[in-house]
């Protein structure tokens, strides 16, 4: 059975980035590409970091006018990514377009509410009520535009799975019993999202910036 723990590159550089991959390749199931990769490498790094032989999970969390989205997705479609992320908030027809144009092997998945944002955060935007609240609610409206899944914190996957058997669930913001918090204020520990309905456990810092990767990830793999 391949890992549900990926691994989160969140670094500009290639280099780094590849060797990180290769030292922890047989102990994570796929890599996660987020926004400072991308933005700094592009099509050409995704095409690299697939060649250590793993799932990309490209995180660009795109929102945007419809068609927009569209386009943009269009354009990454040569990348092949198994996993790519759109903002819920984007609205329906957007998750629509997003999900129409998207390559036959890649789940399409709506990012609810980030796990750096908590209740005060959310007052601050004009949303009302708890982070639960507004998952489940943009977790609905993407089940109604036909996309795969959703991206929630660990507190919420355990409702969304019950609301969403089918559904496909990612689950940032993972941290393992003795880790740092870091910038996230919602997080769990693997088995604990695991057990609620994760599909996949996003995983960053621990590993990346621990002094032995492979050991980081081979610990955190021993307790799912």
């Amino acid at each position: 059975m391949t890992s549900p723990l990926y691994l989160a590159i969140d670094t500009p550089h290639l280099d780094a980035a590849q060797t990180l991959a290769q030292k922890v390749r047989h102990h994570v199931g796929g890599l996660k590409l987020g926004l400072e990769f991308f933005c700094a490498n592009g099509h050409h790094g995704v095409h690299e970091m697939a060649k250590v032989g793993l799932p990309i999970f490209l995180d660009l969390k795109l929102h945007d006018i419809p068609n927009t989205v569209a386009k943009a997705i269009q354009a990454l479609r040569p990348l092949e990514p198994a996993v790519l992320t759109v903002h819920a908030a984007g609205g329906r027809a957007m998750l629509e377009e997003a999900k129409a144009v998207a390559g036959v092997g890649t789940k399409v998945v709506a990012v609810t509410v980030l796990t750096s944002l908590d209740s005060p955060d959310l007052d601050d935007i004009g949303v009302g009520g708890t982070p639960h609240d507004q998952v489940v609610r943009l977790a609905a409206l993407a089940r109604e535009a036909g996309l795969d899944g959703i991206v929630c914190s660990g507190h919420e996957v355990r409702s969304a799975r019950k609301a969403w058997p089918g559904g496909f669930f990612v689950v940032p913001g993972v941290r393992p019993a003795n880790g740092k918090a870091g910038d996230q204020k919602r997080i769990v520990t693997p088995a604990q999202a695991l057990s609620d309905g994760a599909s996949i456990l996003v995983v960053g810092r621990p590993i990346s910036q621990s002094s032995d990767p492979d050991l980081a990830a081979r610990e955190i793999e021993a307790t799912l």
